[in-house]
C-alpha cells in the first residue's frame, strides 16, 4: 500500500516538473523571437556608397565614401564618408552630413557620430537642427532620438519667427515644441529683449515662461520685471507672478500678480498693488489695480488708497472705489482728477476728512466732498451738506461749506466755539483758520477767556451774517450787521444755550493715522443732515401770474412780469448749481 502511494505521489510531481519545463522552453523561444525581430529592426541599414572597403588599421569599420545614405528606424542620413561599425551598430558621418526624420525634423553638421542601439546622435562642427518653423544652431549638439531631445553644452541659439533665443546651455524638445535655456539667457524680438538666469520656450505658442528673476525692455522703452509667469512674444502680453513690476518713464506698477498688454498699454495687478508716479509725486495702490500707459487713468479697488507726497506730510485717501484722470501726459501742463466713492476718508497729520463721494480737481486745486462730509483741522471741525476745500499748493487755503454749514473749535471737553448758517467760508494763512464768514441764519456761541486762560463766559448771538477775524488763534475782531444776543458769565451759563442746533463733536469718526482710513465709521441716524430741498416755482402759478397779468394795465402788467420772470430766474440757478454739482460727481 505504502509503494504504490509513494508512486502515485512521484507520478504527480514528475508531470507537474515536465509542465514547468515545456513552459520555461516555450517562453524562451518566444523571447528570442521577439529579441530576434527586435535586433533585425533595430539595425542600420547602408542603402547606398560610391565607394566601400576596409582597412587594417581600422579592422572593425567599413569605410563609405561618396554619396553616403543610411537609413535607422525612420530616419534617413546622408553624407560625404562615414565609418560603419556593423557589429557595434553604430556609424561616424563626415561632411555636408543630413539626418533627416520624417518631414519635420531635420540635423545637419560637419560630423555625426551616431549609435543604434542607444539612438544617439552627436552632432559637431555648424550644427542646425530644424523642426518645422524653428531652427536651433550651435557647434556641438547631443539629440537622443528616443527622448527627442536635442541638448548643448557649449552656447546655441534657437530661430523661431522674429524670436531670437540665446543661452550657454540649453535643450530642444521638437516633439512637444518646449525648449529649455540656462546660462546667460537672452530672448530678442525687433519689439523687446529679454534677458534671464533660465527660461523655457514654447515654438508653437511663441509663449516664454518665466521661472527666476527676468528683464524684458521694449522698444518704447517700457521695462518689465518678473520670477515667474508668461510672456506671450507673438501679442506683446505678460501674466507675472511674484511682486513683478512695469515701468514707463517715471511711474511703475507693482503687485503680486500683473497683466499686461503692450498692444493697449493697459496694465492690470492683483494683491498688494501700489502704482506710483515719482515725476508728479503721487500713488494710487489696492487689492485691485488698472492702469492705462497711454492716457494716464488708473483705478483701484479693494483697501485703497490714493496717495499725495508733494509736500513733506503725505495725503492718504481712501475709498470703496478710486478712479486717477490724467490730462495732458507727458507735458509740461500734465494734471490729475481723483475721483473717490464710498466711504471715503482722508489723512494727513493737519487734516483729516470723511464724506461718501470726492472729487478732486487737481488744476482747480479744489477738492468736492459730497454725502455727510466732515472736515478736522486740528482743534477746528466743520461739517455741511456740502464742502469745497481750495488749496495753495499742498495746504488748504479757504473752505466752502454749503447749507446747513457749521464750524467747531474745541476749547475744552465741554467748550466748543460753534458758528452755525446757511453758508460758511473758512480762510486759513499757514495751516491756521484766519477768518471766517457765515451768511444766513447765522447762530454764533462763542466763548471768552483772560489771557492767562481764565474763562470770562459765553456770549450767545443771533444776525443775518458774520465775518470773524482771528489772530493767534484768538479773535481779532467781529463784523455784524445787526445780531441780538446775550452775555452769559461763566457760571451762569444755560446748559441749553450751551449748544447750537445740529451740534455734534465727530471725534469718534476722525481718522487717527493713515492706516485709521479703512475702518470706515459713520454718522449714527440722529446725527446725518437731511438735504435741503429747493423748491422749483409751481408752473400753475406762473400760468396765473400772467393770466393776470393779461387782465392789468400795461404797467401793472410789466411788474407782474418782472416778478414772475425773477422766480424762475432764480429757480433756473438753483437747478444750474444742483446740475453743476452733480456733473462734477459723476466726471
Amino acid at each position: 500500500m505504502t509503494d504504490c502511494k509513494t508512486l502515485y505521489i512521484y507520478n504527480r510531481y514528475r508531470v507537474l516538473l515536465l509542465s514547468i519545463l515545456c513552459l520555461l522552453v516555450c517562453t524562451s523561444a518566444n523571447a528570442q523571437r521577439r529579441g530576434g525581430a527586435h535586433q533585425t529592426d533595430s539595425r542600420i541599414h547602408l542603402l547606398h556608397s560610391d565607394v566601400l572597403y576596409k582597412t587594417p588599421s581600422d579592422p572593425g569599420a567599413e569605410i563609405l565614401v561618396g554619396k553616403v545614405k543610411i537609413s535607422h528606424e525612420g530616419c534617413v542620413l546622408d553624407c560625404d564618408s562615414a565609418r560603419y561599425f556593423r557589429d557595434d551598430n553604430s556609424f561616424d558621418a563626415y561632411g555636408h552630413v543630413k539626418m533627416v526624420q520624417g518631414d519635420t525634423l531635420k540635423l545637419t553638421s560637419d560630423s555625426l557620430f551616431y549609435d543604434g542601439y542607444g539612438l544617439q546622435a552627436h552632432a559637431r562642427g555648424k550644427v542646425v537642427l530644424t523642426h518645422r518653423k524653428s531652427r536651433l544652431v550651435t557647434e556641438k549638439l547631443d539629440y537622443d532620438r528616443a527622448y527627442g531631445v536635442g541638448m548643448y553644452i557649449d552656447g546655441g541659439k534657437l530661430y523661431d519667427n522674429d524670436n531670437v533665443l540665446t543661452s550657454d546651455w540649453g535643450q530642444y524638445t521638437p516633439s512637444t515644441h518646449e525648449a529649455y535655456f540656462t546660462d546667460n539667457v537672452q530672448l530678442t524680438n525687433p519689439k523687446f529683449k529679454l534677458v534671464s538666469d533660465k527660461l523655457y520656450y514654447y515654438t508653437d505658442t511663441e509663449v516664454a515662461r518665466i521661472v527666476s528673476p527676468t528683464n524684458v525692455t521694449t522698444d518704447d522703452g517700457t521695462f518689465v520685471y518678473g520670477e515667474a509667469g508668461d510672456y506671450d512674444t507673438k501679442h506683446d502680453k505678460a501674466f507675472l507672478l511674484n511682486r513683478s513690476y512695469i515701468i514707463k518713464d517715471m511711474r511703475k506698477i507693482v503687485g503680486d500678480s500683473l497683466h499686461y498688454e503692450k498692444s493697449t498699454g493697459v496694465s492690470e495687478a492683483f494683491g498688494n498693488v501700489i502704482i506710483t508716479d515719482d515725476e508728479n509725486q503721487c500713488a494710487l495702490q489696492g487689492d485691485y489695480c488698472w492702469y492705462e500707459e497711454g492716457t494716464g487713468n488708473a483705478l483701484a479697488t479693494g483697501r485703497a488708497v490714493a496717495m499725495e507726497y508733494s509736500s513733506p506730510d503725505t495725503m492718504y485717501v481712501h475709498g470703496d472705489t478710486l478712479k486717477m484722470f490724467t490730462y495732458n501726459l507727458d507735458t509740461d501742463s500734465v494734471y490729475h482728477n481723483l475721483h473717490a466713492y464710498y466711504h471715503v476718508r482722508m489723512f494727513r497729520n493737519d487734516v483729516q476728512a470723511v464724506c461718501d463721494s470726492l472729487v478732486s480737481l487737481e488744476l482747480d486745486s479744489c477738492t468736492y466732498m459730497y454725502g455727510q462730509p466732515i472736515l478736522w483741522n486740528e482743534q477746528q471741525q466743520v461739517f455741511g451738506e456740502e464742502i469745497r476745500v481750495y488749496n495753495n499748493d499742498s495746504t488748504i487755503n479757504w473752505v466752502h461749506i454749503m447749507r446747513q454749514a457749521m464750524t467747531i473749535e474745541r476749547k475744552d471737553s465741554v467748550s466748543y466755539n460753534q458758528v452755525s448758517s446757511h453758508e460758511m467760508k473758512c480762510y486759513f494763512k499757514d495751516g491756521q483758520l484766519e477768518h471766517n464768514e457765515a451768511q444766513g441764519n447765522v447762530y454764533v456761541v462763542y466763548f471768552m477767556d483772560e489771557d492767562d486762560g481764565a474763562r470770562i463766559g459765553m456770549n450767545y448771538t443771533e444776525t443775518t451774517e458774520l465775518k470773524l477775524y482771528l489772530e493767534n488763534k484768538k479773535v481779532k475782531k467781529i463784523w455784524m450787521p445787526a445780531a441780538t444776543g446775550t452775555m452769559y458769565p461763566a457760571l451762569k451759563i444755560p446748559p441749553e444755550k450751551r449748544y447750537l442746533s445740529g451740534f455734534a463733536w465727530f471725534d469718534n469718526i476722525r481718522p487717527v493715522d493713515k492706516d485709521d482710513i479703512f475702518e470706515w465709521r459713520g454718522k449714527s441716524e440722529e446725527q446725518v443732515l437731511k438735504k435741503t430741498e429747493t423748491k422749483a416755482v409751481p408752473l400753475q402759478q406762473l400760468n396765473k401770474i400772467r393770466k393776470k397779468e393779461a387782465a392789468l394795465p400795461a404797467s401793472e402788467g410789466t411788474d407782474a412780469a418782472d416778478t414772475a420772470n425773477a422766480a424762475v430766474d432764480a429757480n433756473a440757478d438753483s437747478a444750474a448749481a444742483t446740475t453743476d454739482a452733480a456733473a462734477i460727481a459723476n466726471k
